[in-house]
């Protein structure tokens, strides 16, 4: 009798504990990276952002080599086999759009992280704000009424986080710029990457042919890589030499930008056996608990706490989120019986 592992519900446990660490240590690593080359005045944060999914494209070209994903190792089974897909060149142009997406949520993250961690996280917890605009004006999916009501919310808990008091007691507007354009662009292509997913998938022949989700993800990271490449080279060519100076020297760096990579590519594996074996409702509590829980560990991790609008507004946020997830199944209206 093969030998296969813990029972599904103790993976599914460990899983969701590994994919909050798996994020929480991504936050940090990618934070460290980003102060070895320099912060984010370095004019290197697009090469990090870059040179992690270079690490991402690595780790799925090694995983087709061997023939296995061993994402599963974090929930005491067996590793899962993972050949290379039989995808044609006609369902990797139809992939571009959501590697692009992909690829732009990423950069554009990391921008944000780099320049507040604590406060690019607020920022992108408003993530629903822009799916909602970009599902309803790119592709006819509008949220409910319910969830529309919601939005105010998200939105004033973010305003009330960049708030600041000052000696008079006054308020004003006080945040770090780069956190909130590029949380808000990162949510805009997060946004674009849900709806060109549902797109792509979709089309069954193309699904079938990446044989699993965990095949498409694969190959979504290698061609982030490589559509991030000349945008790195275009924006920081003249800073690359530096960099890998640093790269050949730092062992700091090379330890943090390896790390970070890896971390992203396996928590967001990890998220997604969660994710898929769970209801809406359960989805939409973990996903809620793991910006608070990341929030944490960052103040933790960076000495920075967070201030009272901060924290207020922080919550606010959150809860809309959580109750922008929620609310269509709270108020459906309860089947009669017979």
């Amino acid at each position: 009798m093969s030998f296969k592992g813990a029972p599904d519900s103790v993976a599914l446990g460990l899983f969701f504990v590994f994919w909050y660490a798996g994020n929480m240590k991504y936050n940090e690593y990618n934070t460290a990276a980003l102060n070895a080359v320099g912060g984010k005045t370095s004019g290197l944060t697009m090469t990090v952002a870059t040179m992690q999914l270079g690490v991402c494209a690595v780790y799925a070209v090694i995983m087709w080599v061997i023939k296995l994903n061993p994402a599963k190792i974090f929930g005491l089974q067996m590793p899962s086999k993972q050949d290379v897909p039989k995808t044609t060149s006609a369902d990797l142009i139809k992939s571009l759009p959501l590697a692009f997406c992909a690829a732009g949520a990423h950069a554009a993250t990391v921008f944000a992280l780099g320049g507040d961690p604590l406060f690019g996280q607020i920022v992108k917890s408003a993530e629903p704000v822009l799916a909602a605009l970009v599902g309803t004006l790119a592709y006819g999916k509008a949220p409910s009424f319910n969830k529309v009501m919601c939005l105010p919310v998200i939105v004033g808990g973010v305003a009330f986080a960049s708030l600041k008091k000052g000696g008079d007691g006054s308020y004003s507007l006080k945040f770090d710029t780069t956190a909130l354009v590029f949380g808000m662009l990162a949510n805009s292509f997060a946004a674009f990457k849900g709806g060109e997913n549902s797109k792509l998938l979709s089309d069954k022949g193309v699904a079938e042919r990446y044989g699993g989700v965990g095949n498409q993800f694969a190959v979504t990271q290698i061609l982030g890589f490589f559509i991030l490449l000349p945008i790195m080279y275009a924006t920081e060519g003249k800073m690359f030499p530096v960099f890998m100076d640093r790269l050949k020297t730092d062992s700091n760096l090379q330890f943090n930008l390896v790390m970070s990579g890896l971390c992203f590519y396996i928590y967001n594996e990890l998220a997604t056996y969660t994710l898929k074996v769970t209801g809406a409702v359960t989805a939409s509590v973990a996903n809620t608990a793991k910006r608070v829980i990341v929030m944490v560990y960052m103040a933790a991790v960076t000495g920075k706490a967070l201030t009272d609008e901060q924290k207020l507004g922080s919550g606010i946020a959150i809860s809309g989120v959580l109750l922008y997830s929620l609310i269509d199944d709270l108020l459906k209206p309860k089947a009669k019986k017979a």
